[in-house]
């Protein structure tokens, strides 16, 4: 069974790009476009990772990812925040929002799914 990965991105571009090389990577993913609907999301889909921009309408990521954590059937999936937040801090501020890693954007297609499979379940090392 493929694992499933939720992004949570209202940018169309990032979300077709990254939708395309995990799909290539044999991943199945599901899409959401603000936080609410991540939330929501990812309650009924419970998957495997989840990538979370943090510059998101209605709720940003931070808080999308305190909220996440804050329920104990989704608190043991890893999320990685995956965003242009690149300055001094931003990658601290996100941890300690809950999240288990950081990619910045704009990502590099030849390293982001070793960066992604880091965090998988069963897939590290």
């Amino acid at each position: 069974m493929k694992q499933k990965i939720l992004y949570i991105e209202d940018n169309e571009q990032n979300l077709y790009l990254v939708t395309f090389i995990l799909e290539k990577g044999g991943y199945e993913v599901c899409a959401a476009r603000d936080g609410r609907e991540g939330i929501d999301l990812a309650a009924a889909v419970k998957p495997d990772l989840i990538l979370l921009d943090i510059q998101l309408p209605l709720m940003d990521g931070y808080t999308v990812a305190r909220q996440l954590r804050s329920n104990p059937e989704l608190a043991e999936i890893p999320i990685v925040a995956l965003t242009s937040y690149a300055m001094a801090g931003d990658r601290e501020k996100a941890i300690a929002a809950g999240c288990n890693g950081y990619i910045e954007k704009p990502i590099n297609p030849d390293t982001f799914m070793q960066q992604v499979e880091l965090h998988l379940p069963g897939r590290e090392g």
